[in-house]
């Protein structure tokens, strides 16, 4: 594009420009201690794909941040406005479910990053949920959907929480014959396939193509990434260096989406106790799995409060002394249920950071600029 644009004699524009990138001396590139503010804008002036390695553990493999593209379409279901359009009125739409009271809104909530604010959410005849509402902000750019990954399409995931019978206990064919008896349903579904049939496969098309089109629009971070190199501030700038380097983060956080859509036991899974959840082992059925969460993407992070699959960290700073001082340590049960799997162990990655409280808020800063 720098080729092309100077060759028609040209400029780049504002937000593609990157600020004049000062030469690195030695002393900002080497060495055990942390850059000063003046080495980091040195360090961070040039695109991503030039800024210093980042410390991960071996064998793991890490993308670098970088600008967060479209999510990927499937060639079955094409994204159309028109779709999108249809798909916004289903996320909204309560008589999906058998109350005709619960919406996807009602626990993905537009006001809350697409998800609900609760360490768990309300489903149908008020049961409580399982497990905290993630974001679907980013669920566009998911390999896998939901803390365990068992849907690995966003079509999958629109049909589940219908038929999940402590969410909204209702099926999806059941759903769409019900929205067949809506007359403005019925145009819109024929405007946007080409048929009145309303049905579920439909259905999910729609929904998922809304989903899709949530990609969150470009924040401070982005234009950094961009080229305005004075995006970040000082602070913000540090808690960059440190998510690269002695905080670890990259281990599973990186590339565009900020995930290395993996899952991890963080020791949280509360084995052999009443509030067990084995995650993804609950799916495959692989000892290996048990105790494990699917890792979610960091972008918007800040406002998706509480965190974790249980919803039970309540703010971004508990997340990071979580880190800090290595994760959960659960403990093995003393009788443990016959025919449960072996004892899960944390994740090899975890282990205490010891980082100071000024590097902590240095890198929450960071994470809300995402």
């Amino acid at each position: 594009m720098l080729a092309l644009c100077l060759a028609l004699g040209g400029s780049l524009p504002v937000d593609a420009r990157r600020d004049a990138a000062p030469a690195v001396p030695l002393d900002c590139q080497a060495g055990t201690v942390e850059p000063g503010a003046d080495c980091l804008r040195r360090l961070y002036a040039r695109p991503s794909t030039q800024w210093p390695a980042p410390h991960v553990d071996p064998g793991v493999d890490w993308q670098e941040l970088a600008p967060l593209p479209l999510p990927p379409q499937p060639r079955d279901n094409p994204t159309t406005p028109g779709k999108v359009a249809l798909g916004e009125r289903l996320f909204n739409e309560p008589r999906l479910s058998r109350s005709g009271q619960i919406a996807c809104a009602s626990c993905h909530e537009r006001d809350l990053g697409f998800a609900d604010g609760r360490r768990v959410s309300f489903g149908h005849d008020r049961q409580p949920g399982r497990r905290n509402a993630p974001s679907v902000a980013m669920a566009g750019h998911a390999q896998t959907l939901f803390w365990d990954g068992r849907a690995t399409t966003l079509e999958d995931q629109a049909r589940a929480p219908i038929a999940d019978p402590r969410e909204m206990a209702f099926s999806v064919d059941a759903a769409a014959a019900r929205l067949r008896q809506d007359a403005s349903y019925r145009r819109q579904f024929a405007a946007v396939f080409g048929n009145e049939r309303v049905d579920s496969r439909q259905l999910a098309q729609a929904i998922a193509a809304f989903e899709r089109s949530l990609t969150p629009v470009r924040n401070r971070f982005d234009r950094f990434l961009g080229g305005q190199s004075r995006a970040l501030d000082d602070q913000q700038l540090r808690g960059l260096h440190l998510f690269r380097t002695r905080g670890g983060c990259m281990n599973c956080h990186g590339g565009p989406a900020l995930t290395d859509n993996a899952f991890h036991n963080l020791g949280l899974h509360f084995h052999g106790r009443a509030r067990q959840d084995l995650g993804r082992y609950e799916i495959t059925g692989d000892a290996a799995d048990s105790g494990r969460f699917r890792t979610p993407s960091l972008r918007g992070v800040a406002g998706t409060a509480p965190y974790m699959h249980n919803g039970m960290l309540p703010r971004l700073d508990g997340v990071l002394a979580f880190y800090n001082v290595g994760g959960g340590k659960p403990r093995a049960p003393v009788m443990p249920a016959a025919g449960a799997p072996p004892f899960p162990q944390p994740d090899p990655l975890l282990r205490p950071l010891g980082l100071q409280r000024d590097e902590l808020q240095a890198i929450e800063a960071f994470l809300r600029t995402l």
